[in-house]
């Protein structure tokens, strides 16, 4: 069982809300750190599940189309996050929020809106 969620936070997502989630003591990393950036949203999805985190972003409409290919070929992934946009200290707050809550076995294989 695993219980923290360690977060990877897509290019989309301002990296203001990588750094308030370190602050908070959220293991996060972004694309940006990891060279991912301009990669796919699949390149990027199956970067989190390389490195078993869950992803943040933005991006609605790819992430829920690639999670439903997930389930219908039988492949896991460490959760997606899907964020309105917003102030970068309200996402902070609201992932906070929800890591606190669920373990990172709850967030694996999940499509959460946030």
């Amino acid at each position: 069982m695993t219980i923290f969620a360690q977060v990877y936070v897509d290019e989309d997502v301002d990296v203001l809300v990588a750094t308030l989630l370190l602050a908070r003591g959220i293991n996060t990393t972004t694309a940006r750190e990891q060279q991912m950036l301009g990669e796919s949203d699949q390149k990027q999805l199956a970067f989190a599940v390389s490195v078993e985190r869950c992803i943040l972003t933005h991006n609605r409409l790819d992430f829920e189309k690639l999670h439903t290919n997930y389930l219908m070929n039988h492949q896991s992934h460490a959760g997606i996050l899907i964020a309105k946009r917003r102030n970068p200290y309200e996402i902070t707050e609201r992932v906070a929020i929800l890591l606190d809550t669920l373990t990172a076995d709850e967030i694996s294989n999940q499509l959460l809106y946030i």
